[in-house]
């Protein structure tokens, strides 16, 4: 690898940066691609490009026609759970288990170390300080779990300003569509709060607090997977 790409992917990961590096398996020839750029000494089509970076959006590297092998780098998926509650003690080692980097946001210190948090990044401050910290793109999912709007809001306002893959928010359906209200008067669209999965989850009749959880990370999951397909 010559060092000038050496030194653009070593930037790129630093700054959790998708990318990948495409070899020639022939004539040992590279290049360094992202979603917008390419660089290196690969002549490319549009086919063979648009592929390379569906590789990059899906997280997967292998062997493409033309005797190309792509090696995609890219930073886990995030989540970021708002509320150190009940359901969170349950979603946040579920989702750590799953491969993704998890930060918890809560002002209530004594619940971010609790329990099953104890061991989870937390950042402990109001929503829209925390939000700032996230800075929540394309690879992070954001879930909200207090019920209260004065933590839920200001989270879902910075989400949805944002890149996040995939918003949710806990709460029954009449909760959820004061909740849009609310966004709607901070000046939010339809089109925008649409992006948010409200009640949060797939419906899988789920009660306790684990059970809510595993829809939850179903639902992430599966939105990560479409965004990648």
């Amino acid at each position: 690898m010559k060092r000038e790409t050496l030194r653009q992917l070593e930037t790129w990961r630093a700054q959790k940066h998708s990318c990948a590096v495409v070899s020639d398996t022939a004539s040992g020839a590279q290049a360094l691609v992202d979603t917008a750029t390419a660089q290196g000494d690969l002549n490319f089509s549009d086919v063979q490009l648009a592929e390379v970076r569906q590789r990059i959006l899906a997280d997967q590297s292998g062997v493409m026609d033309g005797g190309l092998f792509v090696r995609v780098y890219s930073p886990p998926a995030r989540m970021v759970i708002v509320g150190a509650v009940h359901i969170a003690q349950a979603l946040a080692p579920m989702a750590k288990l799953a491969g993704f980097d998890v930060t918890i946001i809560d002002p209530r210190e004594a619940f971010v170390r609790s329990g099953q948090l104890a061991d989870i990044h937390a950042i402990v401050a109001w929503p829209d300080e925390g939000m700032d910290h996230v800075n929540p793109d394309s690879r992070t999912a954001v879930v909200t779990l207090t019920h209260d709007p004065k933590l839920d809001d200001p989270a879902l306002a910075a989400a949805l300003r944002s890149q996040a893959f995939y918003i949710g928010a806990l709460g029954s359906r009449k909760t959820h569509a004061k909740r849009l209200e609310r966004l709607t008067a901070l000046g939010f669209t339809a089109a925008d709060t649409a992006r948010i999965h409200g009640p949060v989850g797939l419906d899988i009749n789920a009660l306790t607090p684990a059970e809510i959880a595993v829809s939850i990370m179903a639902q992430v999951i599966e939105k990560l997977r479409a965004e990648a397909a």
